[in-house]
This record gives C-alpha cells, sequence and structure tokens, in this order.
C-alpha cells in the first residue's frame, strides 16, 4: 500500500507491504519509511502474540467489510454476506532506528496496529486501517498516527473512462502537495511551538543512504580506485568487500591482494561498507588514510568496517618518492588542494541537539599540522589518466573553496560564480556601449 507515482513523481512517508503465506494467511509485514533526506529504512515485522499498549483505534471506527460494496461497470453492488466482522489484527512493538522528524531523536520505540484488508484467505475487500505510535525512551507515546480508508473500494478493471478521468481529477494534486505540508506542519511545530531540533545523524548499517549528487559520485569512482589499489597492494592476503552508498549501477565490489593469491588458510576478510555518501567528500578532507578511516568508522559513522584493526596494514604505506608533476595547471590545482585542506569537523550523534547549540558550548579546537598532498591525491597522479586527474582536482578544488565560500555547497558556489559571471558581463557591457 503506497501512494502512486503521477507524471513521475511520488513522496511516500512510508508503504506497507502486506505478506501472506502459502495458506493466505498475514504473516509479516515491512513498512518502508522515507524521510525528506532522500534515506530509506526497511522494519520487518511479524505478529506479536501480546497486544499493544499504545492508542489504537477499533476496527468500528471505519467501516466494516461487511458493508463495503465495490464498484461493478460504475455502479455500486454490495459484496457477498457472510464475512466475519472483524479481520486478522496484526500488533508489534520495535525500536525505533531510522530519523524521520528533526522534532524526535532516534531514540524510542513504534508499534503498530494493522487489520488485513484481504481477510479472509486474500479474497475480501476490506478497508484500511492502520495505527503507527511512537514512544520515547521513557515509554509515554509521542505521536499517534493512523491511516485508513473511508469509502468505496473501486476495481480499477470494471471502471468506465468517466470514472477513470473522475479519479485522476480527484486525486492527482495529492502526491504533490505531500512535501510542501510537511513543510508547512514543521514551520508550525518550529516557530510556533518552539520544539527542540535534533541534529541528523547519519543512517545506520541497516538503513539505505541518500542517492549521490554529482561530485559524490565523481569522488565515489576516485575512492573505489584508490582502494582497489590498496587492497592489491597489501602485504598479506585480503579480501574486502567493498560496499557503495548512493551509487545505484555498481553498489558492490569484491576486491583482492596480489599477495598469497595461493594461500587462502591466512587469509583477513574485510566487510567496508559506506553509509553516506557524504563519506567521499569528507575522506579527501583528511591527509592521512587511517585517521580519516577511523574517524569516520568511530566518531562520524559515515562508514561500517567489520574488522577495524585491519585498517592500519592497509593505511599505512610505505610513503610514495616525491611527485613530478611536469603540467602546471596540475601542480597550481594539486598545490590549491594542499592549501586549502583541512580535517572536517565529526558529525553529531544520534542524541544531539541543533549544531548551533552544542557548536556556542564546545571548546573551538585548531588542527596546527601542516597538511601535505594526501596519499590518494598522490595516487590519482600517478596511477590514473590525465582525464581522471582533471575530475577529481576540479571536484576537489570546488568542494574545498565552496567550504570557505559558499557554506560547503557545491551548489551555493555555483550560484554564487553565475552571479559574479552576470556582474562581470553586466560591466563589460556598460564599458563597451560607454565607448
Amino acid at each position: 500500500m503506497t501512494a502512486p507515482k503521477f507524471l513521475g513523481y511520488s513522496f511516500n512517508p512510508v508503504s506497507f507491504w502486506y505478506l501472506y503465506s502459502a495458506e493466505r494467511k498475514l504473516s509479516a509485514m515491512i513498512l518502508e519509511v522515507n524521510n525528506t533526506f532522500d534515506e530509506r529504512h526497511m522494519y520487518f515485522l511479524k505478529p506479536s502474540e501480546d497486544p499493544p499498549e499504545e492508542i489504537s483505534h477499533s476496527y468500528e471506527e471505519s467501516a466494516t467489510i461487511e458493508a463495503l460494496p465495490i464498484l461493478k461497470n460504475g455502479t455500486a453492488q454490495p459484496m457477498s454476506t457472510g464475512l466475519p466482522r472483524k479481520p486478522t489484527r496484526f500488533t508489534n512493538s520495535w525500536t525505533k532506528e531510522f530519523h524521520v522528524s528533526p522534532f524526535n531523536s532516534r531514540n524510542g520505540t513504534y508499534s503498530l496496529v494493522a487489520y488485513d484488508p484481504l481477510y479472509p484467505s486474500m479474497s475480501g475487500r476490506g478497508s484500511v486501517n492502520n495505527t503507527v505510535t511512537l514512544k520515547s525512551s521513557k515509554a509515554y507515546s509521542k505521536l499517534v498516527a493512523r491511516i485508513f480508508s473511508e469509502g468505496v473500494p473501486v476495481d480499477p478493471q470494471t471502471m468506465s473512462t468517466w470514472h477513470k478521468l473522475k479519479f485522476l481529477g480527484s486525486w492527482w494534486w495529492v502526491g504533490f502537495v505531500t512535501y510542501p505540508r510537511i513543510v508547512r506542519e514543521a514551520g508550525k511545530l518550529f516557530f510556533r511551538r518552539k520544539l527542540h531540533v535534533w541534529f541528523r545523524p547519519e543512517p545506520l548499517k541497516t538503513s539505505i543512504g541518500r542517492h549521490a549528487d554529482a561530485t559524490e559520485q565523481v569522488l565515489e569512482a576516485s575512492f573505489r580506485s584508490y582502494l582497489r589499489y590498496l587492497v592489491k597492494s597489501a602485504t598479506y592476503p585480503l579480501i574486502v568487500t567493498y560496499t557503495a552508498a548512493g551509487i545505484c549501477d555498481a553498489s558492490e565490489e569484491t576486491m583482492k591482494s596480489e599477495c598469497g593469491k595461493d594461500n587462502t588458510s591466512d587469509v583477513r576478510f574485510l566487510e567496508f561498507k559506506v553509509l553516506t555518501p557524504v563519506f567521499y567528500s569528507r575522506f579527501v578532507h583528511y591527509a592521512h588514510d587511517l585517521e580519516a578511516f577511523f574517524n569516520e568508522f568511530y566518531e562520524s559513522g559515515t562508514i561500517w568496517l567489520s574488522e577495524p584493526l585491519v585498517l592500519p596494514g592497509l593505511a599505512l604505506k610505505k610513503p610514495r618518492p616525491p611527485h613530478s608533476i611536469p603540467n602546471l595547471l596540475n601542480y597550481l590545482c594539486f598545490k590549491a588542494i594542499q592549501s586549502l585542506r583541512r580535517r572536517p569537523a565529526p558529525i553529531e550523534g544520534p542524541n544531539a541537539r541543533s549544531r548551533a547549540v552544542k557548536q556556542s558550548t564546545a571548546e573551538k579546537k585548531s588542527d596546527i599540522r601542516i597538511f601535505r598532498l594526501s596519499a590518494m591525491d598522490g595516487y590519482i597522479l600517478a596511477e590514473t589518466t590525465l582525464a581522471e586527474q582533471k575530475k577529481y582536482r576540479m571536484e576537489v578544488l570546488k568542494l574545498f573553496i565552496s567550504d570557505r565560500i559558499a557554506l560547503g555547497s557545491v551548489d551555493l558556489l555555483k550560484a554564487e560564480l553565475f552571479l559574479l559571471k552576470c556582474i562581470l558581463t553586466w560591466i563589460l557591457a556598460g564599458s563597451l556601449s560607454s565607448l
């Protein structure tokens, strides 16, 4: 049960999947939750034996399946009688693992009360009636959301052209206003109710991160190539399963070291999963690989590693000889990268309130180390083509410059550059017109 696409667009805060057994009994459900940050999480639920304690609505509040008619040739017809009055009641409670609203932390629990709309044996046409309750970490109800149907079930195969057009005319706009409605309600909670804003944590290993933007896609390709090089040149038998984030076409790859290919007894395994594509833009800010891996794993939570202790042997390599850069443009760009590079600030944890509050009370610290070209910079210069070097240096430079003058947003930097071009064009046009 989900919101349909119209003109290729849809936004589904939550979709319900009903899973039936071979005996046509509702045996499990999946709640597919999407937030406004383009992230997704699946909750797989089996029916609970104990009744839930949360606020719920009785099935009688909605139409009973005994009284619901269906459309046949455009005319309402009563359903066959004799069906049980109440369908199967599905209940479950589980821990919250996904950030949805900025006004709630990632703590707490959910509970679900749902009724089988196809009861009995997937042959009925009952109403939709699902209630989800959010409880705080102190076990009191904070939010009760109910989705239910109160109209007549419609079979699209029996609808006339006129009824289809009437249906589309009534519902086509609903999907487009879902997101604006969310923003409107958030504005009420923030400006009128003065609710606390919780900083969005990066998704957990069990969630699906957002799609990578254009900059992150380029940096992901560079990082994948660099990680493949590190694994290949490892001094011990190693197999790494790398899972990208936000990349649809090439999400997972298995990489193997050249050392000890025939020795399978001492091989070490590492699962390297990127949880959010922001990792790629953060990784290039570090000058030292080992620091980057451990900070992003332990502190910021942008990656997940099955065996973190494998990293020192992977990242600590013999230093490369001094780079010879015959290309002047490459030399100037990478010197600029070296000058602009600075270690990124740690990402707030799931229980931190707004970043501004924490920064106002935290003591500011400065990094006094002199940053050099990173090992990944050296790999790009020594092992890749000029075209790959150009793509890498341009994206990294845009990223570093946006940190200084565009609040860390490459899109805002592009807008600033466009405005600057407009101003220069205007000045140049004025000068030419005066001549």
